[in-house]
């Protein structure tokens, strides 16, 4: 080897241990908050500020993550909505109590992912770059305390589950329905059921009101099934995570891999998305955590979003 190729060498290894180091202990750490506009209220209604809250991932020790999302309660969130993969412990519930606490008395919803259910496992990292995590495993997974979850969400939180359910909420004067599913990356989605609790739930408000209802879905994967089932279904804007933005990304391409079917440039931030001639606004979070097995970040910084909903005195399409 020469002497120009064994410094080449040295520069490439120093590189990458540099972007190892950068995003194993700064990129991770370095929570964000995003800030988003979605024109879908009647015309002159009051704006409604949304926290969207997803993949926390959240273990015991990981008390800089608590506190961010503790500071959050500053921004004061008219409704909170959850997507998934809160947990990333066996341990993790106490923790997350005292995260979300701080947000008790705020109306909110929330659906699952498979880690609200099965304790992480040991894997390697890298195939994560591969494709789409699988659920091979699963079942010699560890099974967390998900009932002890939702009775942190539903009973001392007051929310409501969209684990394939639906709920409706007034929020500032807004009657806003929700829609939503299991985790899909799982399987657990029912879209079969879905019209008919949305026909169900639309006859709740048939005569309440002369602006029609704000139609929102939740789940945590962003599977373009269940896109285009909530997109169907007329509705107004989608709240997703699962992706964790790719996690790793390039600078100028973005993510790698986006652990689902979604098309890569829509695995974070704001879009629309479009089925059967209709569109809804879609937002997807790159969470603010990651598996305890894969603690990295690069090009893609976690992030919390707020969604704030305002009147749409323009119209859309």
């Amino acid at each position: 080897m020469t002497t120009g190729a064994r410094v080449a060498a040295a520069v490439a290894l120093g590189s990458a241990a540099a972007v190892a180091i950068y995003a194993s202990a700064v990129e991770r750490r370095a929570y964000a908050l995003r800030r988003e506009e979605v024109p879908v209220l009647a015309p002159g209604a009051d704006p409604i500020r949304v926290l969207h809250l997803s993949d926390l991932h959240l273990a015991p020790w990981q008390f800089d993550r608590i506190d961010f999302v503790k500071s959050l309660t500053d921004l004061r969130p008219d409704l909170i909505v959850i997507t998934g993969d809160s947990m990333g412990h066996r341990d993790a519930l106490p923790a997350l109590d005292d995260a979300l606490s701080v947000f008790q008395g705020v109306p909110g919803v929330f659906v699952h992912g498979s880690n609200d259910y099965y304790a992480p496992q040991l894997k390697n990292p890298l195939r994560y770059l591969v494709g789409p995590s699988g659920s091979s495993g699963e079942s010699e997974a560890e099974q967390l305390d998900i009932a002890a979850m939702e009775a942190l969400f539903a009973e001392r939180l007051g929310w409501h589950s969209l684990n394939n359910d639906v709920a409706q909420l007034t929020i500032n004067g807004s009657i806003l329905e929700f829609m939503g599913t299991n985790d899909a990356h799982r399987g657990w989605d029912r879209l079969d059921v879905l019209p008919g609790l949305v026909d169900a739930l639309r006859e709740l408000d048939e005569d309440d009101t002369d602006e029609p209802a704000v139609m929102i879905g939740v789940t945590h994967a962003p599977y373009q099934r269940v896109l285009d089932a909530f997109t169907t279904q007329a509705a107004d804007v989608i709240f997703a995570g699962h992706t964790h933005g790719g996690q790793v990304a390039l600078p100028g391409f973005g993510a790698i891999i986006t652990n689902c079917d979604i098309p890569r440039e829509q695995a974070r931030g704001l879009s629309m998305w479009h089925h059967a001639h209709r569109a809804a606004f879609l937002n997807v979070s790159a969470g603010l955590g990651h598996s305890i097995y894969a603690p990295f970040r690069f090009a893609c910084p976690p992030e919390a979003v707020l969604v704030t909903l305002t009147a749409d005195d323009i119209g859309y399409s």
